[in-house]
């Protein structure tokens, strides 16, 4: 798998980036382990996790895999703080609801780095490759998140710094004071307010951008085209409102047309959609999660899948937006 650098740093990663947010939820361990080895196979190294995803329980499964599976050196892990899961008990009595969980965000110095030490305590590692601030948190002070993140990389726990969730405002307003080096942000055919102004931002700042939700909640992957599979996230409680609210008349032309080219390359139109995000201006790689290894197997393949020219361009029209 092609490893490219990331903005103006030295850092390299692959540009197809395994996602970990479905590992202790929809996707087990023995999965987990599975599509691990699998995209190490096909030279992929930048593997992206948080401890928020299923209330830490994908870090827990990457942990275990870790030293056991893989050797830590041959990841670029990527992880964060700023956002923890927090569980808030049911009340007593009779017919109450069960205890929720939900995330809290936090960038103080306090919270940060006490994250930090514990995600590097669970990893039984020394460093993260790419440590990623989460959230913008307007209760505190820029100055003190930059302080944080410049302390990180300096100590040596942290080789990269990044940010996630952030806009195009508030990444140019760090990176201008903090060692910003990637930016992940959502970005896919049918999520493209990127390009107004984050992407601009990231390339004026010399900071690599890493796509997430590439296929746009597997919207993108053609399977809403004849309703909504069972075992899909529209399908999903937690995910379904998001997932409809997306299937509109634009993302019906723009998969007819992913569907379209892919027939006339003979590949899927998950890797048509994975080779447009892939080769954007300012792209570093693109994060992509899978529930099963057949889904992986389909995700990697669009490593070496290259759009003709005049099929980018007609994808770009079609996903374009008029408003």
């Amino acid at each position: 798998m092609e490893q490219r650098t990331v903005g103006r740093s030295g850092l390299r990663v692959s540009r197809i980036g395994l996602a970990t947010h479905t590992w202790g939820s929809h996707t087990d361990a023995d999965e987990a382990s599975v599509q691990l080895a699998a995209f190490l196979e096909a030279g992929g190294t930048l593997v992206d996790t948080s401890p928020a995803y299923a209330a830490g329980g994908a870090q827990r499964i990457l942990a275990e895999l870790l030293g056991d599976l893989v050797s830590r050196d041959e990841l670029v892990l990527s992880g964060c703080a700023g956002i923890s899961p927090r569980v808030t008990p049911a009340p007593a009595g009779p017919a109450v609801p069960d205890a929720t969980t939900h995330t809290v965000a936090d960038t103080s110095r306090r919270a940060l780095l006490r994250q930090l030490e514990r995600t590097l305590l669970e990893f039984g590692t020394d460093h993260l490759d790419i440590w990623n601030v989460a959230v913008w948190d307007p209760r505190t002070p820029l100055d003190e998140v930059a302080a944080t993140l410049e302390q990180a990389v300096r100590s040596g726990k942290v080789r990269y710094a990044g940010v996630r969730g952030f806009g195009a405002w508030q990444l140019a307003s760090l990176a201008a004071v903090g060692p910003i080096s990637v930016a992940q942000t959502p970005y896919s055919l049918l999520a493209r307010d990127a390009e107004t102004d984050f992407v601009p931002a990231a390339l004026h700042h010399g900071v690599g951008v890493v796509a997430s939700a590439p296929l746009a909640g597997g919207i993108l992957t053609g399977k809403y085209r004849d309703g909504v599979p069972a075992d899909s996230r529209g399908a999903d409680e937690a995910t379904a409102a998001d997932i409809r609210s997306s299937l509109d008349e634009r993302a019906t032309r723009v998969v007819d047309a992913l569907v379209t080219a892919a027939d006339g390359l003979g590949t899927s139109p998950l890797a048509v959609a994975l080779a447009w995000i892939r080769d954007r201006p300012g792209i570093a790689s693109m994060i992509v999660g899978a529930r099963d290894i057949g889904q992986l197997t389909g995700v990697l393949a669009a490593e070496t899948l290259e759009l003709p020219r005049a099929i980018a361009a007609a994808l770009d029209d079609v996903s374009a937006r008029t408003e």
